[in-house]
């Protein structure tokens, strides 16, 4: 009996004693780099005005701000046609993200609408002027392209283009607009 108490004095001994305390382990999640977003700044803030060169004109609101730690940009848009002789009527929203493609040195925009399609867009940038190439995506306009091209017209300024190509058709130009920043409140 005396053996067996022993033993387990012993082992009760050994358990309590301190283990060797191992620092923590820090986990690590290498980040991407910022995107460098500065040749596209002149952009950020909100824009409205109107069609040019069709009667009657159409209204087109723009706003262009940063989202999550300037990781990303986000363009949000309403575009409001009226119908002309050749074309009915229309009313888009879009909202669309911004950011660095994988290479880090150029840039794609995801675009989301409220009709449904979801598109993807090379971004090159060529001093006062952005433009938005198409390059499919999960849902776009089935045999559509479209294009878009923001010019910068002055500080407070901006010439929106809008084309759009038919299946198996060349580009058209859908719209032209002037648009100017908006003060903010």
């Amino acid at each position: 009996m005396r053996s067996v108490l022993l033993i387990l004095l012993a082992i009760i001994s050994t358990v309590s004693l301190p283990a060797k305390e191992k620092p923590p382990v820090t986990y690590r999640i290498p980040l991407p780099p910022k995107p460098d977003f500065s040749p596209l700044e002149w952009l950020l803030g909100e824009w409205a005005g109107k069609t040019t060169g069709r009667d009657p004109q159409g209204e087109i609101r723009l706003s262009v701000a940063y989202a999550l730690d300037k990781r990303f940009m986000i363009f949000r848009e309403q575009v409001s046609l009226p119908a002309t002789v050749t074309v009915p009527a229309s009313e888009e929203s879009w909202m669309g993200l911004l950011s660095a493609d994988r290479s880090g040195s150029s840039f794609t925009l995801r675009t989301y609408s409220n009709t449904g399609f979801i598109t993807r867009q090379r971004v090159t940038i060529e001093e006062a002027q952005v433009s938005f190439h198409p390059e499919g995506g999960e849902q776009p306009p089935p045999g559509w392209l479209l294009r878009r091209t923001l010019e910068r017209a002055g500080d407070a300024e901006l010439i929106e283009t809008v084309q759009m190509a038919p299946p198996n058709r060349p580009f058209f130009d859908y719209y032209t607009a002037k648009l100017s920043r908006q003060e903010t409140q």
